[in-house]
């Protein structure tokens, strides 16, 4: 085989994390309950670990630092920071330039990190364990805005040494405080950090293999309600791919998204600002644009439906040139508000300036008729000195 077949060299920790780390839960984590057991009390916080890193993945690392979909507080942005540390899923920077690069090229074999092209086990940790140059680069040049991040960069620099305060100095106390230090390290230490990797990585693989595209065809990217409620929201995957600014992936009241209400609620208290929300009409063209081709694709491939179809290429032509109408009536109404807005501000500023102009002659007008006092006063002064002389 030539070089240029080769695959690239394993990378020995990756190896240890994702494959040594699992054989060890599936080996341990069973004999330690067979022989000692293990209580609610360590189900419990394994369970909390488990949300507490999944959540600060998916609310931090992705919809805040790689899509921007909302701004937040600096001590939500430590928070986000610590706790996806404990994810062991890299660093904020590694991370989100890698998604954002999967983003700009999906589907792209050569350059998304983790294409699911190259198959299912590739996408799904095959890209974390070889030195691939495209999913291992140091080159951040797309993420020169989380590079201005304070707290990005002082989570990137000190990476390893809050990884394993998070993923074993916490497990560890629980235990001591609890009396069980093995069991409570092998639940919410190990066998936590498994499933939080592995629910992490089925939105790199099945998410782009399993479920439904309502919204675009133009990725591999699917929406699945079951892998949502697995992933903390971030199954509706195909929405996502076509509106990655929203803050939210799932966008119905009743759709499983545990982040975006995360979300929601700390920008009720002032955790969280400037929510990216896609206004639903954009939402509800997608929908139709992706009906419309599906439609006239198979219409295409069906003898005597010529009429049919141009029928539907006349229906849709009216309904875009009404959509365009509409998005022509919306920004002429933009442009009509915001000149309502300059003109009232600039009505306004006049306002201000002509209330300091008054207060300024005011302030002169007292200041020279305090000046015009004082002279008074002074030639009084002077006619009596002059009148006593010539007396």
């Amino acid at each position: 085989m030539s070089t240029m077949c080769e695959k690239p060299p394993l990378i020995k920790l990756n190896v240890f994390l994702f494959i040594g780390l699992p054989i060890a839960a599936i080996i341990l984590v069973p004999l330690w309950g067979v022989f000692s057991g293990y209580d609610s009390f360590q189900w419990l916080w394994a369970l909390a670990f488990l949300y507490l890193n999944g959540m600060s993945i998916t609310g931090g690392y992705h919809r805040l630092w790689s899509h921007k979909t909302y701004a937040a507080h600096p001590l939500l942005k430590l928070f986000f920071a610590l706790w996806g540390a404990g994810a062991l899923q890299n660093s904020i920077l590694v991370w989100a330039s890698d998604h954002r690069r999967h983003h700009r090229h999906v589907d792209d074999d050569g350059k998304d990190p983790y294409s699911s092209g190259r198959g299912l086990w590739f996408s799904h940790m095959g890209w974390i364990l070889r030195n691939y140059e495209s999913s291992h680069s140091n080159n951040f040049d797309n993420a020169k805005d989380l590079q201005r991040d304070p707290i990005v960069m002082w989570q990137h620099k000190h990476y390893g040494v809050i990884a394993l305060i998070m993923n074993i100095g916490l497990p560890l106390m629980l235990g001591l405080w609890h009396g069980d230090i093995i069991g409570t390290l092998l639940l919410v230490g190990l066998l936590r950090l498994v499933v939080n990797h592995h629910l992490t990585f089925f939105i790199n693989s099945l998410a782009h293999y399993w479920g439904t595209r309502p919204y675009t065809d133009a990725n591999s990217a699917k929406d699945n309600g079951f892998l949502a409620f697995l992933t903390y929201g971030e199954g509706y995957h195909n929405f996502h791919h076509l509106f990655q600014t929203d803050y939210r992936n799932g966008i119905r009241w009743w759709q499983w998204d545990p982040t975006k209400w995360m979300i929601r609620l700390c920008s009720l208290t002032g955790l969280a600002n400037n929510l990216v929300k896609t206004p639903d009409f954009k939402i509800q063209r997608a929908i139709l644009d992706t009906q419309f081709e599906r439609a006239r694709q198979k219409l295409a491939k069906t003898v005597g439906t010529a009429p049919l179809l141009e029928k539907l290429e006349r229906e849709y032509q009216l309904f875009t040139h009404s959509v365009n109408q509409w998005k022509s009536l919306q920004t002429d109404r933009y442009e009509k508000t915001v000149a309502e807005l300059e003109d009232a501000l600039e009505r306004k500023k006049h306002k201000l300036q002509n209330k300091w102009e008054k207060a300024a002659l005011r302030t002169r007008l007292g200041e020279l008729e305090y000046s015009l006092k004082m002279q008074r006063k002074r030639l009084r002064l002077l006619m009596l000195q002059m009148q006593l002389q010539t007396a």
